[in-house]
Order: C-alpha cells, then sequence, then structure tokens
C-alpha cells in the first residue's frame, strides 16, 4: 500500500492546473446523474478537487478508492482535478451561486487558510451537511472538530490537512530552525523564497516576533509587513511561490523557503537529504475542507463523507498523498501495511508537534486592509 507519487509528478502539479482551467467552463453538463430532487439519493457523484490528491494506481490510473465507493454504493463517480487555487476556483463560482445557480458539483474542496471558505457560508451559498448520514463523522480527530470558520462542523469536513514550516536544502546551508535566519542570515541572501499565502507566510512571520497569529492586530500586523517588506527590499527574498519551491528547493538553486510538509516528504522519495522543520517559535496549520456547494446533492455527498471518514479507506489516500489524515484509526491501519508512512511525523504528527502550530486569524484573512498591503509586498 505504498503508491505514492514521484518527485516529477509532484513538480507537474502547477502544469496539471492550468490544463484544468484552460478547459471550457466548470458549469456545462457534466453528464451525471438522475434527475433526483435535492432530497434524494443519486447515482452519480460530481466531485471538484484539487490535481493529484486522492490515491491513484500509477499503472491503470484508476483511482482504487473511488473504484471502491462506487462498488458498495452504486454511486459513480466523476471527479474533476479543476481547483488549481482556492481564488481562482472562487472567482469562477461565485457569479453562479450568488445568482442562486448550482455549479454542477456535490463536493468541492477548499483551503481553510484563505478567505473564500468562510466566504461561501458566510454567504448562504453552503448546503448545511445530514448528520445522520454521517455516522463515521465520530472518527473526526478533535483537533478538527471546531475550526473558527465552521465550529460545529455545520457545513464542511476535513479532507487533509499539512502544517507549514521550514524546509532546506542541506548541500547549500546548514539547518534553518527560525523565521529570524531565513530573513536575516547574510550566507541566505538571495537563496530563499516563501509562499504567495498570507497565513502561511505571515503567520511564521508572527510567531517569530511573539505575536499571536490567531488573533491578528493592526500592529501585529503591520510588524509582520515590515518584516517581509525589508526582506523583500535586501534582497534576502528571492521570490514568493506557490508550491513551485519544489523544484528550485531539490535542485539547489534556493537554499531555504517556507513551504508545505507533505510537498516534503514527496520531494524525500527522491532526494532524502531534504529536511523540514516547524521553526523555533511554532508552525502554522491549515486543512482543505469538504463542501456542498448550493444545489449539491446533500444525501450523495454525506454518503461519500461517511465512506470517507472509515479509516479502512482512509489510509490507502494518506499512503498516497502524504499529507495530515483527519480521520482516528487511520495510523493503526497503516502500521501493518505501511510502517514507514504510519511512522513519518510529518503525515502523523505527535501531540506535542500539533502543540506547536496555529491557525491563522479568519477575521484577518477577510481584512480588505491586510490583504491590499500584502499583495503590495509580494508584488502582485
Amino acid at each position: 500500500m505504498n503508491p505514492r507519487m514521484t518527485r516529477d509528478q509532484l513538480l507537474r502539479r502547477g502544469a496539471a492546473g492550468l490544463t484544468v482551467l484552460s478547459l471550457p467552463t466548470l458549469l456545462a453538463a457534466c453528464g451525471g446523474g438522475d434527475e433526483a430532487t435535492d432530497d434524494e439519493l443519486r447515482d452519480v457523484l460530481n466531485f471538484a478537487n484539487w490535481p493529484l490528491y486522492i490515491d491513484i494506481d500509477e499503472e491503470t490510473k484508476e483511482r482504487p478508492t473511488l473504484n471502491k465507493f462506487t462498488q458498495e454504493t452504486g454511486i459513480t463517480v466523476n471527479y474533476f482535478e479543476e481547483i488549481n487555487d482556492n481564488a481562482t476556483y472562487f472567482a469562477r463560482i461565485q457569479g453562479p451561486l450568488s445568482q442562486g445557480r448550482s455549479i454542477d458539483r456535490d463536493i468541492i474542496v477548499l483551503s481553510d487558510n484563505e478567505r473564500f471558505l468562510s466566504l461561501i457560508i458566510e454567504n448562504g451559498w453552503a448546503e448545511k451537511l445530514d448528520k445522520s448520514l454521517i455516522p463515521n463523522i465520530d472518527n473526526l480527530i478533535p483537533a478538527q472538530q471546531s475550526p473558527p470558520f465552521d465550529p460545529d462542523r455545520e457545513y464542511t469536513l476535513a479532507y487533509q490537512s499539512g502544517t507549514t514550516g521550514i524546509a532546506w536544502n542541506p548541500n547549500q546551508t546548514g539547518p534553518v530552525r527560525s523565521i529570524s535566519q531565513l530573513l536575516d542570515d547574510p550566507n541566505l541572501k538571495g537563496k530563499v523564497t516563501m509562499l504567495t499565502n498570507m497565513a502561511d507566510t505571515m503567520g511564521l512571520v508572527l510567531l517569530d516576533n511573539d505575536d499571536d497569529p490567531t488573533a491578528v492586530t493592526d500592529e501585529s500586523f503591520q510588524r509582520g509587513i515590515d518584516r517581509v517588506q525589508a526582506a523583500v527590499d535586501s534582497g534576502q527574498i528571492r521570490r514568493f511561490t506557490g508550491n513551485d519551491y519544489a523544484e528550485p528547493l531539490s535542485r539547489g538553486t534556493i537554499a531555504a523557503c517556507v513551504g508545505w510538509s507533505g510537498d516534503i516528504v514527496q520531494l524525500q522519495l527522491d532526494n532524502p537529504d531534504l529536511e523540514f522543520a516547524l521553526p523555533e517559535a511554532g508552525g502554522m496549520i491549515w486543512t482543505d475542507n469538504m463542501l456542498i456547494p448550493k444545489g449539491g446533492s446533500v444525501p450523495t455527498a454525506c454518503t461519500f463523507m461517511n465512506f470517507y471518514y472509515d479509516p479502512v479507506n482512509q489510509a490507502p489516500i494518506a499512503a498516497y498523498i502524504n499529507f495530515i489524515p483527519p480521520v482516528a484509526g487511520t495510523k493503526e491501519v497503516l502500521i501493518a501495511d505501511d510502517p514507514e508512512i504510519a511512522n513519518n511525523q510529518l503525515i502523523f504528527p505527535d501531540e506535542e508537534t500539533l502543540e506547536q502550530v496555529s491557525q491563522f486569524d479568519s477575521a484577518a484573512l477577510s481584512n480588505e486592509d491586510y490583504i491590499e498591503r500584502w499583495q503590495s509586498v509580494i508584488g502582485a
């Protein structure tokens, strides 16, 4: 049970996303389902997700977990790898949802470290979960049970999580254990990248400033902005990236960066020397969440969510994509089949590690002034 992605597949994520975004509008008919009403189980599930975010058989290119779901329930899955970033996808679905029109998707997956997930819920563009159809919700790990954007999990369920910390190439630098070192060490000048995501980068900077990223103030935000801007002006930061930091980090064209735990696990398959750690002041945690957009089939979506929250079904997904699963019991399933994965702290962090991570202030994510100042710093 270890059909993991190669480094080349990881590096193709960006290209896959660009291809998806060039396809005809996602609102086109998807050829799925009968004319059942919203409160009836449908025979097709339309599921929008990020590229390479579920297990794949590398020989057949089939998706074993989705095939198993179909075999057990009779529900066919139309699976669309069409989400490459939260902002672009939100821009595509905002118009129809605001007009009360369906986007012909039953499940979409969005991240909680940007404002768009909260906006969908606040605007009433999400269907409530039917928890009576999700008895396996009891397997949701405690750390995921009450997120600030959906404290009672009325609208969302965690799909996968990851931590944000510092990655470095030991062929280019010694250990990089703090944001201060990343931003100020002259030996790293011009060899550093940080993420374009405000929550990830600013969260780490605020922690390094001894400020609280879970309760951002105007003063703490400005202190963080000033530090990042100074590193930009000095040439310390080479550029801001999405997960396209992966190739230059692996090749050694950058020495260190702010990065995501799951990406580094994948890169280590081909370059085991690469290192990742939470900064001494603490790291950030983010979660991608399943949500039913207005017009989606609640029974059909909840049937899949219940299947997904069975640790036996979760295990092959965790083994393949290497992010942090939200389903209790997944590690125990993997112990026998894939102990290397089961004992990897980046995939199954212990309680001590989880105590060192914070989630970014959800109100700050929607602060237009903060967003404008951040965009100015990163040159967007």
